[in-house]
């Protein structure tokens, strides 16, 4: 197979990069590897998950995290945020959480959402820092300000329980409901056990369902347990049709 010229990233249009980038993954990731080799950075950053992923081409964790160092250098806030789950999941690499820590906080500064969510994490952990609950509800509250979905999630978890924070359970309702409406699978756990509580069991049986579809397999056994050790008939039928689904 030839490989594609590249020259042609200099006169393509937006759509027609748009239309290769989208078709079938062994063509996309010819494009996208010669957008990349062509120095742009969002094909670099792309580039690097493809190969995170395998999708389209040979799982390579190494190349990967050397695409993502590449647009991060060109500026490129999400790379510098892969760059830093590079670090610190051991990706393509040794873990180095002091990196990590470093390529989310840059990231998280120059306003981020997901690295203002992974680095609050590594605060709150205390992984490759002293623990600061205290700077990780701050980034939570930056990233949840631009609807970080799983900010949200997480703020709403810390005004439930009172951490960090004077406990507020009606703001809670409020961002779980945020962040289920964001497609986060935990938020949508939490607005259902709220709204369950609350004897809404119709409403709740909705998010519950949309959690069990959307969430891992390990979230969803948990849910599976939580939901057939509660008294509603309707809650252990889900339950049973989660079991159902699962073998």
């Amino acid at each position: 197979m030839q490989p594609l010229p590249l020259d042609i990233f200099a006169e393509a249009s937006p759509e027609a990069l748009a239309a290769a980038f989208a078709g079938p993954p062994e063509e996309a990731a010819r494009w996208i590897d010669a957008a990349a080799r062509y120095g742009m950075p969002e094909a670099q950053l792309l580039y690097g998950q493809i190969l995170l992923d395998g999708r389209g081409v040979r799982r390579d964790h190494v190349a990967a995290r050397g695409w993502f160092r590449a647009a991060a250098e060109a500026g490129n806030l999400a790379a510098r945020n892969m760059l830093g789950r590079c670090h610190e999941m051991g990706w393509g690499g040794r873990v180095d959480e002091a990196a990590a820590l470093a390529c989310y906080r840059q990231a998280a500064e120059a306003g981020h959402d997901w690295a203002q969510y992974n680095l609050a994490g590594m605060l709150w952990r205390g992984a490759g820092t002293p623990q600061d609950r205290k700077q990780a509800l701050a980034w939570y509250r930056r990233a949840a300000d631009q609807g970080h979905a799983k900010s949200l999630n997480i703020l709403g978890r810390f005004l439930e329980e009172g951490w960090e924070a004077p406990a507020d359970p009606v703001a809670a309702a409020a961002l779980y409901r945020r962040a289920a409406e964001g497609g986060d699978f935990r938020g949508q756990f939490n607005l259902a056990t709220l709204l369950a509580t609350a004897g809404e069991t119709e409403a709740a049986l909705t998010w519950f369902r949309r959690a069990s579809v959307g969430s891992p397999a390990r979230f969803r056994n948990s849910m599976r347990e939580r939901l057939a050790g509660r008294p509603e008939p309707e809650f252990r039928a889900l339950a049973a049709e989660i079991a159902a689904a699962a073998a």
